[in-house]
């Protein structure tokens, strides 16, 4: 319990300390804040994420415990992003959707991937100063993480990418839902992913987000991650937007079309 109260302290005040950084970036930067807002935000995302990781690994926190914050902390993120997209599939379906340019989008997923290194890179720092015993118990371990890829690669690789489906697939289906109960409902879509598919890879399908908390993790090689991590998530937002935009409205067409014959043929007959 006293790992549970000091994560979610820390958890709190990176919230805390993000959220005022984006405000004081709004403040001060004018045009060039929503850089700035994208490297703060995929920052928060990454940290919390390394800390959630820690406790359910090194604090063998409760299942039901873990899911809800990560279902608590989904929510949390969704309402401080403040624009920012933090993930590089993200960035290239806003450029498939014209609403980013393509140098625009780079620019995003290098601050994403900037905001990811230097969480990753930060968090032993941290966990280095033994702030409480989760941390100095894992400070002991040097700092070492094991893969979370359990199973084949191709295998992993269909996890990851079937989970960028679920999300992209209700981010679309539910984008005209007011946010008060959209950020409910995707969080709960994650946190279910998370369950079903956490034992496997660890339900990141986040690039920016697997480079920062498993690229650094021992027991398989960077093109082994890039291909489940990265392969994986933008193969799975990819069939996602083409159904949606594409498969669907062309079946959708059709069956009109067949709908609409019958009483034509009939009318035929008739004169």
């Amino acid at each position: 319990m006293a790992d549970l109260c000091a994560s979610l302290a820390l958890l709190t005040a990176v919230v805390l300390l993000s959220e005022a950084s984006r405000r004081a970036a709004a403040k001060l930067l004018a045009h060039r804040a929503a850089y700035a807002v994208e490297v703060i935000s995929t920052f928060q995302l990454c940290a919390c994420t390394q800390e959630l990781k820690l406790l359910g690994e090194l604090g063998r926190t409760e299942p039901r415990i873990m899911l809800t914050l990560t279902y608590l902390i989904s929510v949390v993120h969704a309402l401080t992003f403040s624009g920012a997209i933090c993930n590089p599939s993200g960035a290239l379906e806003s450029v498939y959707r014209r609403s980013l340019s393509g140098s625009g989008a780079l620019r995003r997923i290098a601050c994403q991937f900037l905001a990811a290194a230097v969480a990753r890179s930060a968090a032993p720092y941290l966990w280095a100063l033994g702030l409480y015993d989760l941390h100095a118990r894992h400070r002991s371990l040097r700092f070492q993480c094991q893969s979370p890829i359990d199973g084949t690669l191709p295998t992993a690789a269909a996890v990851e990418l079937g989970c960028a489906f679920a999300v992209q697939s209700a981010l679309t289906c539910f984008k005209e839902t007011d946010v008060k109960y959209r950020v409910h409902i995707v969080a709960a879509v994650i946190t279910t992913l998370v369950y079903a598919g956490g034992r496997f890879t660890g339900a990141v399908f986040n690039p920016a987000l697997a480079f920062s908390t498993q690229f650094a993790c021992e027991g398989h090689t960077f093109m082994e991650y890039s291909i489940v991590y990265w392969l994986g998530p933008i193969l799975g937002m990819t069939f996602s937007v083409l159904l949606s935009d594409k498969v669907i409205p062309l079946l959708s067409g059709r069956t009109f079309q067949k709908d609409m014959e019958f009483p034509l043929a009939a009318t035929k007959k008739l004169q």
